[in-house]
């Protein structure tokens, strides 16, 4: 088992950046693969972007392409998204989730996942 923790929110006007970070405990990071997903009260679950086990190929919503980067360092057990040009409906509850039994077909699909962290939110107001 993994257990996470995300931190790194807070409030940002539109147009800054923050970066959220997800520390993993337990097994190696390394056998995970990690995504980002976001809830604001009242809607679904949306996904934000993943990584591969080991890094090496990552998948974002396309919403927050060429903003967001989502990166892993498996030696620190923690995993990153870098949200740049921040706006507005980027608010949301942000969640980090892993898995080590997905396929790539299924990155987008937060069912799959089977560990989440308790989330940590993310508000772009003026």
């Amino acid at each position: 088992q993994v257990q996470l923790t995300e931190s790194g929110g807070g409030l940002v006007p539109p147009g800054g950046s923050l970066r959220l970070s997800c520390a993993a405990s337990g097994r190696s990071f390394s056998n995970y693969v990690v995504a980002w997903f976001r809830q604001d009260p009242g809607k679904e679950r949306e996904f934000v972007a993943a990584i591969a086990r080991r890094g090496g190929n990552t998948w974002y919503s396309d919403s927050v392409k060429g903003r967001f980067t989502i990166s892993k360092d498996n030696a620190k057990n923690e995993a990153s998204l870098q949200m740049n040009s921040l706006k507005p409906e980027d608010s949301a509850v942000y969640y980090c989730a892993a898995s080590s039994t997905i396929i790539t077909s299924s990155m987008r699909d937060d069912g799959r996942y089977g560990y989440w962290g308790q989330g940590t939110r993310v508000t772009v107001s003026s």
